[in-house]
C-alpha cells in the first residue's frame, strides 16, 4: 500500500512539473513575437508545446513556415496588385492593394487568389483597420473606457476590472482589425495566418498595404492603411 502511495504522489509530482513548465507568460510570447515576427497566437502556442523552451519553440514556427515568413517581413514591398470586389448584388465593393517584392509573384495564381480572398474578406467582415498598429489612441481610450465601466458597473474589483479591460481589447483587435480577424472561409485561421502561409509557399514578403469598402447608401466608407515604416507608431 505504501508503494501505491509513494508512486501516486511521484505521478501526482510528475503531472504538477508538467503543468508548471507548459504555463507560459505574456513576456515570453512577446520574446518570442521579437525573435521570430510570427503571430501572438502561434507564438503562445509554440511555446506550449515546447513547454517553454524558447529554441524548441521557435523550431515548432519554422516547421510551421511561420519564423521564415517573419524573417522575410522586413524585406520591401514595392510590387504587387490591386483587386476589385462587389458584394452582396453590387451593394458593397472593396478595393485592396497587396504588395510583394517581385512583379513575378504578383502574377502567380497563389498571390492573385489571396488577394480575391482578402478582397472578399472585407467586403464580408468590414474591418476598420489594416493592423493593429492603426488604431488610434482615441480609439483605445473609448474601447478601455467603456470595458472599465461594463466591469465596474457588474461589481467587478479594481484589479479583475483591468484585466476584463484587456480581454475587451483583444476582442476589439479581432473583430475591427483585418490581420486579427478570422478567415471567413476557415475561423480556424486568422487573415495574418493566410497571408504568413502565402510568405512561406511564395518566398517573399507579402502585405496589405490598403484597402477601401463601399456601401450603397451608406453615409462614409472605410479607408484604411498601413502606416509607413519610417512613421512612428502609436
Amino acid at each position: 500500500m505504501m508503494a501505491n502511495l509513494v508512486a501516486a504522489n511521484q505521478e501526482k509530482g510528475k503531472a504538477m512539473t508538467t503543468e508548471t513548465a507548459v504555463k507560459i507568460d505574456a513576456k515570453q510570447v512577446k520574446e518570442l513575437r521579437e525573435q521570430t515576427g510570427a503571430p501572438m497566437g502561434d507564438c503562445k502556442k509554440a511555446l506550449e508545446e515546447a513547454k517553454g523552451n524558447m529554441e524548441e519553440a521557435v523550431v515548432v514556427l519554422r516547421k510551421r513556415g511561420m519564423a521564415s515568413a517573419a524573417r522575410k517581413a522586413t524585406r520591401s514591398t514595392n510590387e504587387g496588385a490591386v483587386g476589385t470586389y462587389i458584394h452582396a448584388g453590387g451593394k458593397i465593393g472593396v478595393l485592396v492593394e497587396l504588395n510583394c517584392e517581385s512583379d513575378f509573384v504578383a502574377r502567380t495564381e497563389d498571390f492573385q487568389e489571396l488577394l480575391r480572398d482578402i478582397a472578399m474578406h472585407i467586403a464580408a467582415a468590414d474591418p476598420r483597420f489594416v493592423a493593429r498598429d492603426e488604431v488610434t489612441q482615441a480609439d483605445l481610450d473609448r474601447e478601455r473606457d467603456i470595458a472599465r465601466s461594463q466591469a465596474i458597473a457588474a461589481g467587478k474589483p479594481a484589479n479583475i476590472a483591468e484585466k476584463m479591460v484587456e480581454g475587451k481589447l483583444g476582442k476589439f483587435y479581432e473583430e475591427f482589425c483585418l490581420l486579427d480577424q478570422p478567415f471567413i472561409k476557415d475561423q480556424s485561421q486568422t487573415i495574418g495566418q493566410i497571408v504568413a502561409a502565402k510568405v512561406a509557399k511564395l518566398g517573399e514578403n507579402i502585405s496589405v498595404r490598403r484597402f477601401a469598402r463601399f456601401k450603397v447608401g451608406a453615409a462614409d466608407w472605410t479607408v484604411a492603411q498601413t502606416k509607413p515604416a519610417s512613421e512612428p507608431q502609436a
